[in-house]
């Protein structure tokens, strides 16, 4: 066997040598400080340019590649990178191109305005406070986004992409704050805020300026507000029934809403204001130059009352805009602030149509008669004072029309002997009955509908309040005796469960109300309507329970200024029934006027005698069907 034979390799000696001696060098070689220092700047550089992409990600959907706009700060380097991304993309080589924000501010009003987009990110109402007494903010946390989409250079853009250049300064005494995205020194959109002292409206303009060969203003342009309102109340489902959107159109001649529950949409044309209500606090945007098209959208986002639900509803507003010439101007206003009837009326602009002073003749009585009394009266006595001042007031006012109902009644009582004969004589003859009866009520001038008119002519002042105090602003947070806060509901007692309808608590307000109100359909309805109970008619009876029934369980989550209204004025009311029972009314005089009015024949009205022959020919065929 053959075995090769081994020789020695020097060049295996020499390089195993050299690897050797490196290793060692590696091993006892310490560096000197200056080498350490070294090092960490380089590090820290390193880790400097993993923060920059801030300024460069409003770019990545615009072009492809990767661009560092560290390096572009010299004009060829900014020349270079317009050519590759567009004249927008100048704005991300300002200073401004951070996540900065700049504040404008009064007494009653502080705006956050963001460097990002130019839109406000922080709107507090410095005044106010929510039910936990913490500071009302209407935006905050991300709930609002204002954005402009506009076509530049066969791009669709969005300026809450792109930075915007703060300039604050002074016009006279308003604070004013200029936000400019520019695509060079002269060349820019800008938003114009301008805040007066104690005012929660402010000036907001939008402008292109040297933009002519930039803005396409062949393409569609887009203002598009979103904002989801905060709850501020301790009852969500109670303040979400009052938040709502609600906008002018058609050159102010009308008005209109979305539903406030589920998910709603409507487009409409020619928008001069659209108000974002968070019931007793509004956020609103109007507009000099009407919008041409908006489509609003609504969605409730409250499922359940006990769900600690932060929001209450989430709004949007598309709206379509005109540039003039190829340059982009409009003239518009903001508001934040409360849901005051008097301040919105104050500008002149209809926003009172914003708020939910009921339709038609309910409307007038809010506005003409209840609104501008309860303001009077709210500077001069505590707001409990001033609502139960108010329910005197109102009582005097329909104080007459309470006289004539209750003489009425009194009428039916003294009346009653007799149609208790007329049903005896006529038994069985239910249509007689009917027929006699009505002849005595002429003939002796009474009536149930005298007894009912009365009533129903303090609907519409009943359905005004009802609207009214919900809406109340000067009653919000105000209290009185056990009451904390007038706009919402009293609480006398937790409960450890929650009762549809009803709610987790007791409210002590609605039960006295109910009782007064219990007490006083049992002086009026028992007394006298109940015991002539006409066929057709209601039942008197089964409305004398349910009335303060329903006032017991609907109420018990109502704003308590109303519960205090209705408690004061059905004890009033009692007492007023009381004096003209006992010093007014005479009862026999009643009945020897009746007597003598039997004496001298009556002639019958048109509507009588119709009703008179209309019995007659129902009796004639009822005859006949029996034969």
């Amino acid at each position: 066997m053959n075995m090769e034979k081994k020789k020695f390799d020097l060049t295996s000696l020499i390089g195993m040598l050299l690897i050797g001696g490196i290793l060692l060098y590696m091993m006892y070689r310490q560096p000197s400080p200056e080498e350490l220092e070294a090092e960490k700047a380089k590090m820290e550089q390193v880790e400097a340019e993993k923060a920059v992409p801030e300024k460069t990600d409003v770019l990545k959907e615009i072009v492809p590649e990767e661009i560092n706009l560290v390096d572009a700060t010299d004009s060829m380097a900014i020349q270079g990178l317009q050519n590759r991304v567009g004249s927008f993309a100048y704005a991300s080589t300002l200073p401004s191109a951070t996540d900065g924000t700049t504040v404008i501010e009064n007494d009653v009003l502080k705006l956050t305005v963001s460097n990002m987009g130019g839109y406000v990110v922080e709107a507090e109402l410095k005044q106010q406070t929510t039910f936990t007494g913490e500071p009302v903010f209407l935006i905050k946390d991300g709930n609002n986004q204002f954005n402009l989409e506009f076509t530049a250079e066969n791009r669709i853009l969005n300026t809450k992409d792109f930075p915007f250049e703060p300039t604050l300064s002074k016009n006279g005494d308003n604070q004013q704050l200029s936000m400019k995205l520019k695509t060079s020194p002269n060349s820019y959109i800008e938003y114009l805020y301008e805040l007066k002292p104690s005012d929660h409206m402010l000036d907001f303009n939008i402008k292109s300026v040297g933009l002519n060969g930039v803005l396409d203003t062949s393409k569609d342009m887009y203002l598009d507000w979103k904002l989801k309102g905060y709850r501020h109340a301790k009852s969500i489902s109670y303040e979400n029934r009052y938040t709502r959107l609600t906008y002018e159109y058609e050159n102010g001649d009308d008005h209109s809403k979305l539903d406030p529950t589920g998910e709603d949409e409507e487009t409409e044309k020619d928008v001069n204001w659209m108000n974002f209500r968070q019931h007793f606090f509004s956020s609103m945007l109007l507009t000099d130059t009407p919008f041409k098209e908006v489509k609003f959208t609504s969605e409730d986002l409250v499922v359940e009352e006990d769900t600690d639900t932060i929001y209450t509803k989430k709004y949007g507003a598309r709206m379509l805009l005109e540039p003039k010439g190829g340059d982009l101007a409009y003239n518009m206003n903001m508001y934040y602030g409360p849901t005051d009837y008097k301040t919105f009326k104050s500008y002149d602009r209809n926003l009172d149509e914003a708020m939910p002073m009921g339709w038609g003749i309910f409307g007038m009585i809010n506005k003409y008669m209840i609104i501008p009394v309860f303001g009077q009266l709210i500077q001069w006595f505590p707001a409990g004072i001033a609502i139960i001042v108010l329910t005197i007031l109102f009582k005097l006012l329909l104080s007459p029309v309470q006289y004539k109902q209750y003489v009425s009644q009194a009428k039916m009582k003294v009346l009653k002997p007799e149609m208790d004969a007329i049903k005896k004589k006529h038994e069985g003859n239910q249509m007689k009955i009917q027929q006699e009866t009505m002849k005595l009520q002429n003939i002796a001038g009474a009536s149930p509908l005298k007894g009912c008119l009365p009533a129903l002519l303090q609907i519409p002042v009943f359905y005004a309040l009802f609207t009214f105090f919900p809406t109340a602003f000067d009653l919000r947070q105000k209290s009185f005796l056990w009451a904390d806060d007038l706009s919402s509901y009293d609480v006398i007692a937790e409960l450890p469960f929650h009762i549809p309808l009803y709610g987790d608590h007791v409210s002590l307000f609605p039960i006295l109300a109910s009782i007064a109100i219990f007490i006083y359909m049992m002086m009026s309805t028992g007394q006298s309507m109940q015991q002539q109970q006409q066929p057709g008619m209601p039942n008197m009876k089964f409305l004398m329970y349910l009335s303060p029934l329903f006032m017991l369980v609907f109420f018990n989550q109502y704003a308590s200024g109303l519960s205090v209204y209705y408690l004061t004025s059905n004890l009033i009311t009692i007492g007023i029934m009381l004096v003209i029972k006992n010093f007014i009314i005479d009862e026999d005089k009643i009945k020897a006027k009746i007597q003598e009015n039997k004496k001298k024949p009556k002639k019958k009205n048109r509507f009588q005698r119709k009703m008179g022959e209309m019995m007659e020919q129902a009796e004639a065929q009822k005859n006949a069907q029996k034969k």
